[in-house]
């Protein structure tokens, strides 16, 4: 070694691995363990459902409101100009005007059923 690397070496003890290996049925055995383990857990994780997300409804309530009624009428007749094939080519509605009023008026709403 060269005089830095024996330097650092110095300070890391030395260590040799000389152990004789384990018969092959035994790491057979524990795997069978492991896997048996783990099986349960994976029945568990498949027993929990998860609850309806209301934030859908809540959104298209908000989107028929008052407030956001205007919104979404010019992007209905938006949609159906563009489908029609009467707009000018590469257009597209934008609906962030839209989701803005609906995502304002639902958003406390969706985070008081969180609680």
């Amino acid at each position: 070694m060269s005089g830095i690397g024996s330097f650092i070496a110095s300070f890391f003890p030395t260590t040799h691995a000389d152990a004789e290996e384990k018969p092959a049925e035994t790491d057979a055995a524990a795997n069978a363990d492991a896997n048996a383990e783990e099986a349960p857990k994976e029945e568990e994780e498949e027993e929990e459902e998860e609850p309806e997300d209301a934030h859908p409804a809540i959104r298209a309530e908000c989107e028929a409101r008052a407030e956001c009624a205007p919104l979404k009428h010019h992007f209905e007749k938006c949609q159906e100009k563009v489908h029609a094939g009467q707009g000018f080519k590469g257009e597209e509605c934008v609906e962030e005007i839209l989701m803005h009023c609906s995502e304002a008026c639902a958003a406390p709403q969706v985070f008081a059923k969180l609680r």
